[in-house]
């Protein structure tokens, strides 16, 4: 996945239905105020909010993600406050590596992550926040 686009997956394509993708979920930061605003631009009625700070990602749900995404790098920040505290900026980091700072430090997934209705909608570009209000709508 390109960063800042929208992608949609077809499951059966995977050999399997996957709970993740049929589930309408938001994971978002609660402390954030893009999301908040992002959020309260958007109708979530139906929508799991799951904010990442108070309950945290699964191995399993951000495994999901990262199969449907295309890489672990498209669903990790870089703006993140520890991204420079780490110096990571000068790292080549695998998927591996990506997925473990993800699962260890909330901080590091790019946010909001829109799951609905077998696609998702990755962070707060104007495009994806629009493709994703209107997915919503």
């Amino acid at each position: 996945m390109v960063f800042g686009k929208t992608q949609t997956f077809k499951t059966q394509a995977l050999g399997y239905q996957n709970k993740l993708v049929q589930m309408k979920r938001i994971f978002y930061l609660s402390t954030c105020d893009t999301c908040k605003r992002i959020l309260n631009s958007w109708n979530t009625e139906g929508i799991y909010l799951q904010d990442i700070k108070t309950e945290p990602i699964t191995p399993a749900q951000l495994d999901d993600m990262i199969t449907h995404a295309g890489s672990a790098d498209a669903l990790f920040s870089k703006r993140a406050r520890k991204y420079k505290e780490l110096g990571l900026k000068n790292r080549k980091l695998s998927d591996s590596e990506i997925r473990q700072l993800i699962l260890s430090e909330y901080t590091f997934l790019k946010r909001p992550v829109l799951l609905f209705d077998g696609q998702i909608f990755i962070g707060n570009s104007p495009k994806v926040v629009k493709d994703a209000t209107d997915a919503i709508a």
